[in-house]
C-alpha cells in the first residue's frame, strides 16, 4: 500500500536547520524572481493610474490568500492535522487523516467557490470598498472592477494551493511548497513581455497572467500529494469534528495572523485619496521589504510550526507522575529554546538588513525600477516609504515567529486580541503621520509605511509579553521556575550583532557615490556600484561577528 511510504520517522522533527534552509533557498529564488517581476511591471506600467488600477485588483485577492491559504487556514489546519496524524496515523487509521483532509477541502473550496462568485458579480461595491479615492476617478475605477473580476478567481486557486502546501509541510515535504510562488513570478514576467503587444491596455495583460498562474500553482502541488497518497477527495462535511475544530481555530486566527496585511490594505484604501502613483510607491518599497520577510523571516515560521505543534502534542499527552512531569519540563524547554533558535536566526538577517535598506533604499529603487515608464519622482518617493518601512523590518519577521508559538499551542485568542490593539494603533498612526502631520512635514505615503512600521512593533512586542507569561513556559522542576523565553545568549548575540552593523555602517558610508550616479549612471554602472557595496557590507558584517566570537554553531537549532 501507498500508505508505507509515510514512514514513522516523519512524525517527528527532521533538522530544523537543514528545512529552513531549504526553504530559505527556494523562497529566494522565488523573491528574485519577484524581482524581476516588479522591474519588468516597472518597465511596462510604472507608476501610473493603470499601475494602480493592478495593483489594487491584485492586493484584493493576494490580502484574501493570507487568510485563506498560508495564513490563517494553514496555522488553524497544521496543528489539527498533526493531532490527528498523532492520534490515528501513528496507530495505523489512515482513513480518519483522510477523512479529515477530504472534508476540509470541501468545505475551504466551496466556501471559497461561493465567496468568488459574488465578488465578481459585486466587483464595482469591492472596489469602491477597498479603493473608495477611486470613486472620483471614472477610467481608473472602472479598470479597477474589470481587472478584479480576472484576478479574483485566484483567491480559490492559490488558497487550494496553499491547503495542499500545508499537507506537505505537515509531512516535512518543505521543497515544494516553497518552490511554487515561482510559478506566479515566471506568468507575471512572461505575460508582461510578451502578452502585453496583444493587449490595447497593457496592463490587463497582468491580470490574466495572475490568474494563469493560479491554475499552474494548483496543478503542479498535485502530483507531490498524490505520492504521497493525500490527494483530497472533496467532500462537503461541515459537522467533521476536525473541520469544526479547525473553523474554530480559524476565526480568531483569521485577524491574528493577518494584521500586518490588514495595516498594508487599510494603507492602499487610505493612499488611494492621495497623488496619483502613492499605491504604486508603497507596492514597490513593500516588495523589497518583502524580500528579506520572505526568505528568513516566513520560511522560519513555516518550518518551526509542524515541530512546535508536535511538541505541544507531546506535552498535552503526558499525565502527572514524576518521571512523565520531567518529561513535560523536557518539551516545554525544547518548545522555548525552537522559538528562540528561530529569534536568534532572524535577529542575525533582519538588523544588518533594516540598516541596509534604509542606507541604500534610493540606490536599489534606482537601479531596480527607473527605467521607461518608471519616473525618477516615483523612485524617489517609493525610496522614502521603503525606509519607513525597513525600520519594521525585525518587528515583520518577530511576529511570524512569535504568533507561531501560539499557534502551535491552538491559542489564537492572544494574537487576536494583540492584533486588534496593533491596527487601533495603526490608524492612530496613520491619522496622526498623514492628515495631522501631512501639512507641516509632507508625509504623504510615507506616514502611512511609517504608521505600519510603528504598529508592528507594537504586535511583536505585545506578543512577546504574552509567550513570556505563558504557562507552556513554566518548567516543571524541583522549584518550578519560570523560565525567560530569551536567554542572556541571545541578548549577547545581539549585542554584538548591533556593534557589527556598526562597523557595516562605518565601511559602506565612504563607499557611497553622489546621488547624480544614480540618478544618471547605466543600468550596468548603477549595478556594478551596488553589487560592490552589497558585497561589502555582507562581508564587513560578517568579518565583524567572526571577529567577536560569532560561529555556526550559534545557530544550531535545539531540534
Amino acid at each position: 500500500m501507498r500508505d508505507s511510504q509515510v514512514d514513522e520517522s516523519s512524525r517527528f522533527p527532521k533538522n530544523l536547520l537543514g528545512s529552513s534552509f531549504i526553504v530559505s533557498v527556494m523562497t529566494l529564488i522565488s523573491r528574485v524572481l519577484g524581482l524581476v517581476r516588479d522591474v519588468v511591471i516597472a518597465i511596462t506600467v510604472g507608476a501610473t493610474g493603470f499601475a494602480d488600477a493592478f495593483f489594487v485588483a491584485f492586493k484584493i485577492p493576494q490580502f484574501l490568500r493570507r487568510l485563506f491559504a498560508e495564513g490563517a487556514f494553514a496555522q488553524a489546519f497544521v496543528p489539527v492535522l498533526s493531532e490527528y496524524r498523532e492520534q490515528y496515523e501513528s496507530n495505523g487509521n489512515i482513513a480518519a487523516v483522510k477523512s479529515l483532509i477530504n472534508a476540509a477541502c470541501g468545505v475551504l473550496g466551496g466556501s471559497l467557490l461561493m465567496l468568488v462568485g459574488l465578488v465578481v458579480m459585486a466587483s464595482p461595491l469591492v472596489t469602491m470598498l477597498f479603493a473608495p479615492g477611486f470613486i472620483h476617478q471614472p477610467e481608473k475605477l472602472a479598470m479597477t472592477e474589470h481587472m478584479l473580476r480576472i484576478t479574483f478567481p485566484y483567491l480559490l486557486l492559490i488558497s487550494m494551493t496553499g491547503f495542499a502546501g500545508a499537507i506537505l509541510n505537515s509531512y516535512d515535504r518543505f521543497v515544494v511548497p516553497a518552490f511554487t510562488p515561482v510559478l506566479l513570478n515566471l506568468s507575471l514576467i512572461g505575460f508582461a513581455l510578451f502578452a502585453t503587444p496583444f493587449f490595447t491596455t497593457p496592463v490587463y495583460a497582468l491580470a490574466w497572467a495572475v490568474l494563469f498562474a493560479g491554475c499552474l500553482q494548483l496543478l503542479f502541488q498535485l502530483p507531490f500529494l498524490h505520492q504521497l497518497d493525500r490527494l483530497p477527495k472533496p467532500r462537503w462535511d461541515t459537522k467533521h469534528a476536525g473541520v469544526k475544530k479547525i473553523a474554530l481555530l480559524m476565526l480568531p486566527a483569521i485577524f491574528g495572523v493577518s494584521v500586518s496585511q490588514i495595516n498594508l490594505l487599510l494603507d492602499t484604501v487610505l493612499a488611494s485619496f492621495l497623488p496619483t502613483g502613492s499605491v504604486s510607491w508603497l507596492y514597490y518599497s513593500d516588495r523589497l521589504v518583502e524580500l528579506p520577510l520572505g526568505v528568513f523571516g516566513i520560511a522560519i515560521a513555516t518550518v518551526i510550526l509542524p515541530s512546535l505543534s508536535r511538541l505541544q502534542l507531546q506535552k498535552l499527552t503526558v499525565k502527572s507522575d514524576t518521571d512523565e512531569r520531567a518529561h513535560l519540563a523536557a518539551s516545554a524547554t525544547q518548545f522555548r529554546e525552537t522559538l528562540e533558535w528561530a529569534l536568534r536566526s532572524i535577529t542575525v538577517v533582519a538588523v544588518p538588513a533594516t540598516v541596509g535598506l534604509w542606507l541604500l533604499a534610493a540606490p536599489i529603487l534606482f537601479t531596480l525600477f527607473q527605467y521607461q515608464a518608471m519616473t525618477a519622482i516615483d523612485v524617489s518617493m517609493a525610496a522614502l516609504s521603503l525606509q519607513a518601512y525597513s525600520l519594521g523590518l525585525t518587528a515583520f519577521m518577530a511576529i511570524k515567529v512569535l504568533a507561531t508559538g501560539f499557534f502551535a499551542r491552538q491559542d489564537m485568542k492572544t494574537p487576536v486580541k494583540v492584533g486588534i490593539i496593533a491596527m487601533v494603533a495603526n490608524m492612530i498612526f496613520n491619522l496622526i503621520f498623514v492628515y495631522l502631520l501631512h501639512d507641516n512635514f509632507q508625509l504623504g505615503h510615507v506616514g502611512l509605511a511609517l504608521a505600519t512600521s510603528l504598529s508592528a512593533w507594537l504586535n511583536a512586542a505585545l506578543l512577546y509579553r504574552g509567550l513570556v507569561r505563558d504557562d507552556a513556559l513554566l518548567v516543571s522542576g524541583s522549584c518550578g521556575e519560570r523560565v525567560r523565553l530569551l536567554s542572556a545568549n541571545y541578548w549577547r548575540l545581539l549585542l554584538r550583532i548591533v556593534c557589527a552593523v556598526a562597523f557595516m555602517l562605518a565601511v559602506l558610508l565612504p563607499l557611497l557615490p553622489t546621488e547624480q550616479l544614480w540618478l544618471t549612471g547605466s543600468w550596468l554602472t548603477r549595478s556594478s556600484y551596488l553589487v560592490t557595496i552589497i558585497f561589502s557590507g555582507f562581508f564587513s558584517y560578517g568579518l565583524a561577528l567572526w571577529l567577536m566570537g560569532v560561529r555556526a554553531v550559534d545557530f544550531k537549532p535545539p531540534v
